[in-house]
């Protein structure tokens, strides 16, 4: 007995929280995603054009086309014929409204070929279009 209380031994409950269980946890998400993160990027390798300029503000959600150097058009690694690509823009982009168009061109593509698919978007009625490119890197 002490302080006139009687102490049981098997009764006493751990409030202790184990922080070693969760940091451990942690390690492996944090791992995961930096291995996963390079994975993530989709679409095929191009070289945009380098020009001026400021960037988005990262508040807007578009849908990116690539066209690259044969003219052929892509969304993400999907290849997409130009007669089906205002039906494609159109069921991705549903009821929102919102949602940009983005063109990646790389710059041995044709002119043709960026021109003739902003002629098939402005066509379908899209506004909100625009071309995605690189900042230029100034030589001081």
């Amino acid at each position: 007995m002490i302080n006139g209380r009687t102490q049981r031994r098997g009764n006493r409950r751990n409030a202790d929280i184990n922080m070693t269980n969760l940091m451990d946890v942690m390690m492996v998400l944090l791992v995961v995603f930096m291995v996963a993160a390079p994975l993530m990027t989709s679409g095929i390798q191009l070289n945009l054009p380098k020009v001026g300029g400021g960037t988005l503000d990262g508040k807007e959600t578009s849908i990116n086309i690539s066209v690259d150097k044969d003219g052929f058009y892509y969304i993400g690694q999907s290849r997409i014929e130009p007669d089906a690509v205002v039906d494609k823009i159109k069921a991705i982009k549903g009821e929102n409204q919102d949602i940009t168009i983005t063109i990646s061109g790389d710059e041995t593509s044709s002119y043709g070929s960026v021109i003739g698919l902003m002629a098939l978007l402005k066509d379908a009625g899209f506004s909100k279009v625009g071309l995605k490119t690189e900042a230029r890197k100034d030589k001081k």
